[in-house]
């Protein structure tokens, strides 16, 4: 039985709406088809997003989001504050190869999204750092790390390491010897940090 209006949710739309964009790309999917495939009218889809732009912005914001739990776990742990940070990015890279490994398609669709929805790109990336700020903010306290301004320091740790994160670098996450260049790279980070 197609659902009602009723039992309609934004999480279904959002379901529905990924499968869509997964089917027929950012540039062919409509909110007709998202209805269709819910077995709803469009004006349904309507009820909960009062636009196109709002229904893309919000899946959008639903992708971005499932790291951005998974990693608020990691940068709220209570242990070692170095671990918890080698931990987080090595989290982050792992879960930006996955999405471009496991779906090439989707990650395509949601990297045409991403640039249309700069804002929900801003807060995802204020959220990370704000992760990063409080790890290393942990390290300061602990004796760890000896950096003057966590936020700064934070900021700098996710800029450079743009590399295994940043979407724009995706062809070269399966490259030979990449694993060996991000440890490299984080050991790096480590030792300034504690300079």
């Amino acid at each position: 039985m197609p659902p009602t209006i009723e039992t309609l949710t934004a999480e279904r739309i959002l379901e529905a709406t990924e499968e869509v964009l997964r089917r027929h790309g950012p540039a062919k999917a409509t909110v007709v088809d998202v209805a269709r495939a819910l077995g709803v009218s469009h004006g349904s889809v309507y009820r909960h997003f009062r636009t196109k732009a709002a229904l893309r912005e919000a899946v959008t914001k639903r992708w971005l989001d499932r790291a951005t739990g998974m990693l608020a776990a990691i940068a709220e742990k209570d242990r070692d504050p170095e671990a918890r940070l080698r931990d987080w990015l090595a989290a982050l890279f792992e879960a930006k190869r996955r999405k471009a490994g496991d779906d090439p398609e989707l990650f395509a669709t949601y990297t045409v999204l991403t640039g249309e929805n700069v804002t929900a790109v801003m807060e995802h990336l204020t959220e990370l750092t704000d992760q990063l700020t409080r790890v290393i903010r942990d390290g300061v306290d602990a004796g760890t790390f000896t950096v003057a301004a966590p936020a700064v320091a934070a900021r700098a740790v996710f800029q450079a390491t743009g590399r295994f994160h940043d979407p724009g670098y995706a062809g070269e996450w399966e490259q030979p010897g990449v694993e060996e260049e991000f440890t490299a790279l984080v050991d790096l980070l480590l030792r300034g940090l504690k300079a």
